[in-house]
């Protein structure tokens, strides 16, 4: 039930925000001295002050403002057309209308008493909140600035080149949360004209505010493909008024003009309709409730099938999400050894960025707040300005920008969380939603709502778990005695199309068939050199021979890459081959390669050839190994006689070799890197294919529905062509001229006899009234047609024609069937007789 809203002479004052720091004093005097003393406002000044000193900030801006202004005190009640200023080491809120001092909790050097501030307005105030952030180093007020405008109050920030230190403004606009943008002295103003519209929106509603509502959706609907007209007006109407207070425009037609002109202005409205309040662990009752009773409850009904999957709509920035996947490995940590239960977070949302900004999972050191150290350490990684959610918490949600009126919905659920989503939606899209969810649940699934939220007319649907805390159980049996609600809601259910199991193929090789087929494998798996087979990748692909020698399987991750594999000694001399061949196109050798092997050193011969043909190898590379003979004994005097040159020619080769070790080295663990990148994402890509095949699955029998009732609405339009016939002729074989025009008195449609007596022809359907010609001595005909349709009064009066027949004309309205009026309907009956008025 939304509370009334208190009489202007007792609501308490909207509270304006200040923060400043460096530079900010002459900011602070250029804003106040254009304040006007009855403003009907408060503001609440907060500056970066020395800690150790006293503030003469009270006395300075009282020099340039009427307002009494004062240092703040603790338990003070907020009053209109004051100034409140910040004590030296303190930090300053705003609690039910009152200021509360505390001690700062953060060192010196680490304290954001902007963001603070601004915080418990949002929570205070909520859409009345007003925060300005002026002149400073830092970033202090933009956090808060993002407090403000997810309940849709007011965020406003200096004009960067108008301030002394530019840092905290440009903060506040790089976080895309200003709404107004000026120098000081100008945004007063726009802050007053602001506040007045919030205060006294009725003006807006006024004329023709229906049809400018529903072009603002239809706009809306064009840009963003999103739907809003099935969101509750109320909550529309605010967020527009916010957006019309922001450009000072007097009406919604106003803004539906400036809105169809300016697509900037869309997204920002989009962005506005998007609310994304949310928290780790909003609502403790609730997660305590979860991980005693609820999950440990489903996870027994589950024994038999450990994988879960879970979906939480409207996850905004992924604290909710997130706060699920903390809660369930809690639970599971618990369970006694071993066990296999899992849990698939699908998180969505409409917003684009609020998905970018859960899929990066870092947020502000000021959540510490709402999350207790021992989680903190747990679920965590602490930076110096941020904390980031561990990858195994991470791993577990996947996030998608998902519209759940319009999109199919993920299926075959364990748990459903859509807290304080259905509060903005009309009751014909909760009709809508609510039977969905039960059809995405599987047998003794959750469904988790809001506070405020309940499942309305559909209880046979669901079994309340903890009314209290808007937890409930899906009942089973529902759809035995009402499956055909789901005939309103996507997807429809019926018979899906099951994919054709492909057999897996033998891998066994089927035996040869001849004599010179089988000599041929037994000389090549025997007698030929051992060699790989690679590709651009550098990952062995065939191997021929025993090559145990020169490679071994590489410690940690399996892989088949060749530098990870080769053994030591011929791991150097491989990479500088490999790109020598790469680049000429050539094979290169290597000679008496020293190979550490299991059966202690030896000597390789090495050949990489890089293959053009046949077709299916073109682009990969062969390597050849053999083993290099040990020098005779009697080898000794010729290897004396080339001595020199070989110790040279070695050493360059050492040098080589460890230039190219290291270099090798550092492109592994960028590898590895990367690797682990494209692993993470090929889980999450394999999630969502998943996903797209249930989805492909429910689109094959929605389509089935679709061309069941695409041939009763074919039925249903020959019913009305036949009833349009039958009207047609019913009205040209009544003897009475009738005209209908619709709301601009244009022609709409008329009998024949009509077209007698005015000049009508098939070709003046849509033409005025005004421009018609008639045989009617009755000048007066568009004034009256045009006051009936004013009125809604019948009008009658008796006129003569050029023929001298006289006719009784009738203007009455046009009333729809749903009771709207939509033009006039003028009746002229043939009255000449005996008794017919004389002129």
């Amino acid at each position: 039930m939304e509370t009334q809203t208190p009489p202007s002479s007792t609501r308490p004052p909207s509270i304006v925000g200040i923060g400043a720091s460096a530079g900010g004093l002459a900011a602070l005097e250029q804003f106040l001295g254009k304040v006007p003393p009855d403003s009907g406002l408060a503001y609440v000044v907060v500056q970066h002050l020395d800690p150790t000193q006293k503030a003469l900030l009270p006395q300075l801006l009282q020099r340039v403002t009427a307002m009494p202004v004062r240092e703040a005190e603790h338990g003070t009640p907020v009053r209109p057309d004051c100034v409140y200023v910040i004590p030296p080491d303190t930090q300053l809120t705003v609690a039910n209308g009152t200021l509360q001092l505390a001690r700062p909790s953060e060192p010196r050097g680490l304290r954001l008493p902007i963001d603070v501030l601004f915080s418990s307005l949002a929570g205070d105030q909520g859409e009345r909140a007003i925060g300005v952030v002026l002149s400073g180093m830092g970033s202090d007020g933009t956090l808060g600035a993002l407090a403000i405008k997810a309940v849709g109050g007011l965020t406003v920030a200096q004009e960067p080149g108008s301030a002394q230190f530019e840092s905290m403004p440009r903060s506040a606009m790089a976080a895309d949360c200003a709404d107004i943008i000026g120098p000081p002295a100008a945004l007063p103003a726009r802050i007053q004209a602001y506040a007045a519209r919030m205060r006294d929106p009725a003006s807006s509603s006024q004329d023709n505010g229906a049809q400018a509502l529903e072009k603002i959706v239809r706009l809306l609907q064009q840009r963003t493909g999103h739907d809003f007209s099935l969101y509750k007006s109320s909550t529309l109407q605010r967020r527009i008024e916010r957006r019309m207070g922001i450009h000072e425009l007097s009406s919604l037609v106003h803004y539906a003009d400036f809105l169809e002109h300016n697509t900037q202005e869309t997204d920002l409205l989009f962005s506005e309709l998007l609310i994304g309040v949310t928290a780790f662990f909003r609502d403790p009752m609730v997660w305590e409730y979860l991980a005693e009773t609820a999950l440990p409850a489903l996870l027994a009904r589950r024994a038999h099938e450990p994988e879960l999957r879970a979906w939480v709509i409207g996850c905004s920035t992924g604290e909710e999400a997130y706060s699920l996947a903390m809660v369930f490995s809690e639970v599971v940590a618990r369970l006694p050894q071993p066990h296999g239960f899992t849990l698939e977070i699908f998180a969505s949302d409409l917003s684009a960025d609020a998905i970018a900004t859960a899929r990066r999972g870092i947020y502000p050191l000021s959540i510490r707040d709402q999350i207790g150290q021992e989680r903190l350490d747990r679920f965590f990684i602490e930076h110096e300005t941020h904390y980031r959610i561990k990858p195994e918490i991470r791993d577990m949600v996947l996030f998608a920008q998902h519209d759940v009126a319009l999109a199919p919905p993920f299926t075959r659920l364990d748990l459903i969380a859509c807290r304080n989503l259905l509060i903005y939606l009309g009751p014909e899209l909760q009709r809508k939603l609510v039977p969905l969810f039960h059809y995405c649940l599987r047998p003794g699934g959750l469904l988790l709502l809001g506070g405020a939220e309940t499942v309305g007319a559909f209880g046979s649907l669901f079994t309340p778990v903890e009314f209290r805390l808007r937890l409930y159980q899906r009942r089973d049996a529902a759809l035995q005695n009402g499956a055909h609600f789901l005939l309103n809601s996507f997807p429809p259910l019926s018979g899906r199309t099951k994919e054709a199991r492909v057999s897996p193929s033998d891998p066994r090789s089927p035996l040869p068939s001849n004599l010179q087929t089988a000599a041929d494998q037994l000389l090549l798996q025997v007698y030929a050199p051992a060699a790989v087979l690679l590709n651009e990748a550098g990952d062995i692909v065939y191997i021929s021979g025993h090559t145990g020698k020169y490679l071994e399987p590489a410690a940690g991750k399996a892989t088949w890459n060749i530098f990870a594999m080769a053994r030591e000694g011929l791991r150097g001399a491989l990479v500088g081959a490999l790109e020598r061949a790469s680049a000429s196109q050539q094979p290169q050798h290597l000679h008496r390669v020293e190979v550490t092997s299991p059966g202690g050193p030896c000597r390789v011969a090495v050949t990489v050839d890089p293959l053009q043909e046949p077709g299916p190898l073109q682009g990969m590379t062969m390597i050849v190994f053999r083993d290099a003979p040990l020098p005779p004994p009697g080898d000794g005097d010729i290897q004396d006689a080339d001595g020199d040159a070989r110790t040279a020619e070695l050493q360059q080769c050492h040098d080589e070799i460890h230039r190219l070790r290291n270099e090798a080295r550092s492109s592994r663990e960028d590898l590895q890197s990367a690797n682990e990148e494209l692993q993470s994402t090929n889980e999450e890509l394999r999630s969502a294919n998943e996903e797209l095949m249930t989805s492909k699955e429910e689109m094959q029998s929605m389509n089935e529905e679709l061309q069941t009732i695409n041939a009763e609405l074919q039925t249903k339009l020959d019913d009305l062509a036949l009833a349009q016939s039958d009207m047609q002729n019913l009205l040209n074989s009544v003897e009475i001229a009738i005209l209908f025009l619709d709301q601009n008195l244009n022609v709409r449609r008329y009998t024949e006899r009509a077209a007698t007596l005015i000049h009508l022809r098939e070709r003046d359907l849509g033409r005025p009234l005004s421009d018609l010609n008639t045989t009617l001595d009755y000048p007066g005909l568009h004034d009256d047609a045009r006051e009936t349709l004013r009125t809604l009064a019948f009008s009658q009066k008796q006129v003569r024609a050029d023929d001298g027949r006289w006719f009784s004309v009738r203007i009455m309205p046009y009333r729809r069937l749903d009771n709207v009026i939509d033009g006039v309907v003028i009746t002229l009956l043939d009255i000449t007789g005996p008794n017919s008025p004389k002129p």
